[in-house]
Order: C-alpha cells, then structure tokens, then sequence
C-alpha cells in the first residue's frame, strides 16, 4: 500500500529483459531486501540493492499494463516506500496496481500551477470522478475535470518539482490507477443485478 506522495525520483540504470536497475538515494534509507517500492506507480520488490540502486524483477504482465517497457537507461521515474501502520497518509489509498497507461494530452500552465490533462480509454475512465482520487506514474492527484475521452488534475508547484510528471511530454505513455472504490461498487451492483 502506497499513499501516492513522491519521495523521490530516480534515474534508471538499466532495463535488460525483466530486470531493472533503478539509481536512488533517499528511499534506500531504512529499505530491506523484499521490501515494495512503487515505481511510477507500479509496486515492485526489491531483489537487489547497494549503497545507490535498487533491483528489481519485473513480470511480462506488468510491462504489457504500465510504461515500465518504455524504460531505458536515463529515464527518470517516481518512486515511493511502501506505507508502515505508524505513517500519516498524505495523500490518497493507492494499490500499486497499474490498471493500465493513459496519454498526456496537454500540459498548460495557470497560474503556479500547471493543468495536465490524459487521454483515457473509456473503460478505465468510468472509474474516475470529478474531485475524487487518481494515481498517474504513481503520484497521488485530484480530479478537477472530466469529459468523454480525457480527465484533468492540476499540478502545485511541489507536484511540479518533485515529480517527473512535467518532464513529460504530450503523447507520453503514463501508467494509471483509479479509484479502487468506483470498482468494488461496480461489481456489487452487477452482482445484485444478476440476481
């Protein structure tokens, strides 16, 4: 379980098959070994570590789902320590569970913030709400506006420089999560209507 809020961000080593090399510094204080880190958003497991990267193994289904296939050496990607009982959540509930990758349409300053808006298939946009919870490349975001192919969060100046989400360009693939809730409602409701 993640709460979306960035903690750093890294650079990848290097992507050879399922393999991933990703170069840190802050979020190997206090890891271990089989701990969960969320890379742009996807929960991964450490394999390996050192003094400056982290390892980790990633499966086919999770590189079919999520921009980790895009990777390459120089990438930079927004990481995140798993949650302890103990931390505060700052920001929303988020799986590490990448449903599926959505496009930057746009990004457009106003005032010190700066709005992005993606692309979405439909499937996935149904389970995004105005003014609720979304997790793009693992950050933790509100809503601020919905149409028929795309949704908008604005971007504060911490998200802007803490993040790698305005080093981003439109038509860039970004690894999204939606709301969890939107879902478990869904399936209920069809549930009962089935019966």
């Amino acid at each position: 379980m993640f709460t979306g809020i960035i903690e750093e961000v890294g650079t990848v080593r290097s992507r050879e098959g399922g393999e991933l090399v990703i170069d840190c510094s802050t979020i190997i204080e206090g890891s271990r070994l089989g701990d969960s880190i969320a890379v742009n958003g996807v929960d991964l497991t450490i394999r390996a570590m050192d003094e400056s990267s982290m390892t980790f193994d990633v499966m086919p289904e999770t590189f079919r789902r999520s921009n980790l296939v895009n990777f390459e050496a120089g990438s930079v990607v927004n990481l995140e320590r798993s949650v302890r009982p103990s931390d505060r959540l700052s920001g929303h509930m988020v799986r590490g569970v990448v449903e599926t990758t959505c496009t930057l349409a746009s990004l457009t300053p106003e005032g010190d913030a700066i709005i992005a808006r993606y692309r979405v298939d439909p499937e996935y946009l149904r389970y995004i709400a105005m003014k609720g919870p979304v997790c793009v490349d693992g950050a933790s975001l509100t809503v601020m506006a919905k149409d028929d192919e795309s949704f908008s969060v604005s971007l504060v100046q911490y998200t802007q420089e803490h993040t790698n989400l305005t080093r981003r360009r439109p038509g860039d693939s970004i690894n999204l999560e939606t709301d969890i809730i939107a879902r478990y409602v869904e399936q209920i409701l069809e549930a009962r209507a089935a019966t």
